[in-house]
C-alpha cells in the first residue's frame, strides 16, 4: 500500500542573481516525502540541498529566481502562494531547525518568551481558522444533504441548525472546563515547587505566590474538574491567609498542611476523566431535563446513547447521503474532465504552439478540473487543486523560452565577438564566454503534455477505484473533523497555558530543571542545549513536517549523537515527516528511510537507506562513502579530488565528470538520465548504461559494505 505523500517536489529549478552572473543552484529535481518518514538530502556545500529546504519553507534570499517546478503541500503549490498564506504554514505546519541554534534565538530575550511567543500568536490564528473551516464544511454538508434528498429540505436545515446550536453549547462547556482544568494543572505545577521551598524555608515572594495558588484553586472549581470536593477546597483557600501569617511568625506547618491539601484536590482534578461535552451539549440543549448526577465513567455512555438515539444516527444517515451525492457528482465531472483534457491535449502537440489557442485550452481544462473537485473531501487532491497553476506555469515557460532564447543568442554572439576582439589584440581575456543557456522548446511542450497526461491517468485511476470507498467511515470522519474544528475555536492559548506547554516541551527535549531554565537567556545554555531549545520551538505548533538543516554540524560528536537520537524519538512519538539536510552520509546512516544524494544542484542518486549504503551506484556517492570515517576502517580514506564546478558556467555533461576517475568521454558531453536500478533505487550515471564498461566499486567501499552487512546479519543475494 502506497504511503500518504505529505510533500511532493517536481522539477524544482532555482537560480541566484550575482554580480558575476546567474548561479544555477538547483536544477530540475524531483522527490516525495511520505507521512512519518525521514528523507535525507546529502551533498557537499553548494550542492543545492539547503536551497531546496529554504524553498520549501519560503525563505529564499531576495536575489533568488524560481525558474520552474512545484512544491505541493496540502493541495497548494508553495511556490505560488502569498506571504500571508505562507505565514499560516511556516512554523505551524512546516517547521525548521537550522545549523546554528543562535540563528534561531534572540540573544537578549529569555528562552521562555521565545518559546511562548509563537504559541500565543499561532493559537489565535488557529482559532480563527477553525471557526471558518467549521462554518464552511457544515454549509457544504447541508447543501449536499439537501441536493441528495430535496424533498427533506426543511428537515435537513433543521438538523444542521440543531447541530450548529448544540455545538455552541458544547463549545461553552468545553471552554469552561478547559479554563478550570488548566488552572488546576498550573496549580499542581506551582504547588510542587512552592511546597518544596516552604519546607526548606527558602521561598521568596510568598504573599504573591500563595495568593496565586488561591486564585488558581478557585478558578479550578467547575462541575467536572473540582466537584464533590468544592466546599473542602474553598475552606482550604480561606485558610491560606491565616496559615501564611503563622509562617511569617516561624511556624510553617499550618501553611504546608493547607498547601498539601489543595495540591491533593487539584491533582485528583487534573487526572479525572473528561466528560463527552459534544453529547452533553445536545442533552442540555434539547432534553429539557436536568443532567443526571452520575460519575463521568457512567455519564459518558448515557449521554452518547441519548445523542445517538435522538439525533446522531439519523443525522449520520442523511450526512452519508450528502457525502455520497457530492462524490458521485465529482466522479461524473471527472469523467467529463478526462474528455475535455483529452480533446484539448491536441492543442499542445502542434509543432509551434499558438498562445491564444493554448490560453483558451488552459481555460477550458481548468474549468473542467475545478468542477471535478469534490468539495467535501477535506484531505485535498493535490494534483487537481494545483493543475491550474502548474499548467499555466508550463505554458508560460514555453512562450517565455521563445523570447529568452532570442535574447540568449544575442548575448552569446555579442560576448563571443567581444572575446574574439580582445584575443585578437594580443590580450588574453580574464573571463570566459558563458555557454548558451537555451531552453529546449520540445522539452517545454513535453512538460505541458506531462501535466495533462498525469491528471488524465490520475482521474482514470480514481474512477476505477470508486467502488472501494467506504462512505460510512468517511461520514464519521467528516463529523469528527467538524467536532475537531469546533474544539479548535475554544482551545485558546493564554500566557499561562503557553508557559506550561513550554516547560513540558523543554522536558520532552531533555532540558534539565526546565522551570529554572525557562527564565534564562540563550548565552546561559551550552550549544547542545540551545539546539534542544530550538527543537522545542519548532515542535511548539505540532508541525506535520520538520526540516533539519545540518542541525548537528556545530556540535561535538557526543552531543551530535544525542540530538540525532532526540530527533528520531520525537519523529516516532509525534508521527512527524522529516527532511534531514547534511553533508555527512554517516550522520543519517541510522535514521534515514530514504536518501537523495545531490551534486551541483541535481539529485544524482535516490533510494532507500539500504539502496544507497549497500548498493550505491553513482561515483559521487562512492566518493562520499570513501571519505566517511568509521571505527573499523584502517586504511587511508579517499579524499574527493578537485572542487565543485562554478555553477555560473554549469558543465555541459555530468557535473561530477571532472572529479570522477571513472568518467568516460560521454560524461563530458551529455548529462546522464536517471537510470532505474530497482523499484526504489535510481542513479544518474552513464556507468549504468547497457553499453558502458563494467566498473567495480572501490575496494574501500566493498569492504565497508561487507562489514556493515556482516554486523547486521544481511546476506548477499547471489
Amino acid at each position: 500500500m502506497e504511503m500518504e505523500k505529505k510533500l511532493q517536489v517536481r522539477g524544482l529549478t532555482i537560480s541566484f542573481r550575482t554580480s558575476n552572473g546567474k548561479v544555477q543552484a538547483v536544477r530540475n529535481i524531483d522527490f516525495d516525502l511520505a507521512k512519518g518518514e525521514t528523507l535525507a538530502i546529502v551533498g557537499e556545500s553548494g550542492s543545492g540541498k539547503s536551497v531546496t529546504s529554504k524553498a520549501i519553507l519560503g525563505i529564499l534570499a531576495n536575489n533568488s529566481i524560481v525558474e520552474g517546478g512545484e512544491i505541493i503541500y496540502d493541495g497548494r503549490d508553495l511556490l505560488k502562494i502569498s506571504e500571508d498564506e505562507f505565514h499560516k504554514i511556516r512554523g505551524d505546519k512546516i517547521a525548521m531547525i537550522f545549523q546554528d541554534p543562535m540563528s534561531s534565538l534572540n540573544p537578549i530575550v529569555r528562552i521562555g518568551k521565545q518559546l511562548t511567543e509563537a504559541m500565543i500568536l499561532k493559537g489565535k490564528a488557529r482559532q480563527k481558522e477553525s471557526k471558518a473551516t467549521f462554518n464552511k464544511y457544515l454549509k457544504l454538508l447541508q447543501d449536499n444533504m439537501i441536493a441528495a434528498c430535496p424533498e427533506q429540505s426543511n428537515a435537513i436545515k433543521t438538523k444542521c441548525s440543531d447541530f450548529n446550536k448544540f455545538e455552541y453549547k458544547h463549545l461553552a462547556l468545553e471552554s469552561a472546563y478547559n479554563h478550570a482544568h488548566d488552572a488546576a494543572y498550573e496549580g499542581v505545577n506551582e504547588l510542587g515547587v512552592l511546597i518544596f521551598e516552604v519546607e526548606k524555608r527558602a521561598a521568596n515572594d510568598l504573599n504573591y505566590r500563595v495568593g496565586r495558588i488561591g486564585t488558581l484553586a478557585m478558578q479550578s472549581i467547575q462541575q467536572y474538574v473540582v466537584n464533590e470536593r468544592t466546599e473542602e477546597l474553598q475552606v482550604l483557600v480561606n485558610q491560606l491567609k491565616p496559615a501564611l501569617k503563622q509562617n511569617k511568625d516561624g511556624d510553617n506547618e499550618p501553611l504546608l498542611l493547607v498547601l498539601k491539601g489543595i495540591e491533593e484536590i487539584l491533582k485528583e482534578a487534573v487526572n479525572k476523566e473528561m466528560p463527552n461535552f459534544f453529547a452533553m451539549g445536545y442533552y442540555l440543549t434539547f432534553a429539557q431535563q436536568e443532567l443526571p448526577s452520575l460519575p463521568v465513567s457512567q455519564l459518558n455512555p448515557f449521554l452518547r446513547e441519548y445523542l445517538d438515539d435522538h439525533f446522531m444516527l439519523d443525522f449520520i444517515a442523511d450526512a452519508e447521503k450528502g457525502i455520497r451525492y457530492s462524490a458521485e457528482k465529482a466522479y461524473e465531472n471527472k469523467a467529463k474532465a478526462i474528455e475535455v483534457l483529452t480533446a484539448s491535449r491536441d492543442t499542445f502537440t502542434e509543432k509551434a504552439l499558438n498562445k491564444k489557442a493554448c490560453d483558451t485550452a488552459h481555460k477550458h481544462m481548468t474549468e473542467a478540473v475545478n468542477a471535478s473537485i469534490d468539495p467535501m473531501e477535506y484531505i485535498k487532491d493535490s494534483m487537481a487543486y494545483t493543475f491550474h497553476s502548474a499548467l499555466k506555469t508550463e505554458i508560460d515557460n514555453y512562450f517565455s523560452a521563445i523570447v529568452k532564447n532570442k535574447k540568449e543568442e544575442k548575448r552569446f554572439a555579442k560576448q563571443t565577438a567581444k572575446h574574439a576582439r580582445k584575443s585578437k589584440g594580443g590580450r588574453t581575456p580574464d573571463w570566459q564566454v558563458a555557454p548558451k543557456a537555451l531552453l529546449n522548446l520540445e522539452d517545454c511542450r513535453n512538460a505541458i503534455l506531462h501535466q495533462v497526461d498525469n491528471l488524465i491517468n490520475h482521474y482514470q485511476e480514481k474512477l476505477q477505484n470508486k467502488t472501494q470507498r467506504d462512505y460510512a467511515t468517511e461520514t464519521v470522519a467528516m463529523i469528527d473533523f467538524l467536532k475537531a474544528n469546533a474544539s479548535g475555536v475554544v482551545n485558546r492559548v493564554t500566557k499561562a497555558m503557553a508557559k506550561q506547554k513550554a516547560i513540558k516541551l523543554m522536558e520532552e527535549v531533555g532540558i534539565p530543571e526546565p522551570r529554572k531554565r525557562y527564565s534564562q537567556y540563550p548565552f546561559e545554555f551550552s550549544g547542545g542545549m540551545r539546539q534542544r531549545i530550538v527543537i522545542a520551538i519548532a515542535l511548539a505548533a505540532n508541525p506535520d513536517i520538520l526540516i533539519c538543516d545540518e542541525p548537528t554540524t556545530a556540535l561535538d560528536v557526543t552531543i551530535q549523537s544525542q540530538i540525532l537520537e532526540l530527533i528520531n524519538k520525537l519523529k516516532a512519538e509525534r508521527h512527524l515527516s522529516v527532511i534531514f539536510i547534511t553533508h555527512d552520509l554517516g550522520v543519517v546512516a541510522n535514521m534515514a528511510d530514504r536518501i537523495a544524494v545531490m551534486y551541483a544542484g541535481k539529485i544524482v542518486e535516490y533510494g532507500t537507506s539500504e539502496d544507497v549504503f549497500y548498493e550505491c551506484a553513482h561515483p559521487y556517492t562512492w566518493a562520499l562513502l570513501s571519505s566517511m570515517p568509521d571505527l573499523d576502517t584502517n586504511e587511508k580514506l579517499d579524499a574527493i579530488p578537485g572542487t565543485p564546478p562554478n555553477m555560473i558556467y554549469p558543465p555541459k555533461g555530468d557535473a561530477f565528470a571532472a572529479r570522477n576517475k571513472y568518467a568516460m568521454q560521454i560524461d563530458f558531453e551529455q548529462q546522464p538520465p536517471m537510470f532505474q536500478i530497482s523499484d526504489t533505487h535510481y542513479a544518474a550515471t552513464w556507468l549504468l548504461h547497457p553499453n558502458a564498461p563494467k566498473v567495480d566499486r572501490p575496494k574501500i567501499i566493498t569492504d565497508r559494505i561487507a562489514r556493515m552487512k556482516s554486523k547486521r546479519g544481511i546476506e548477499d543475494a547471489e
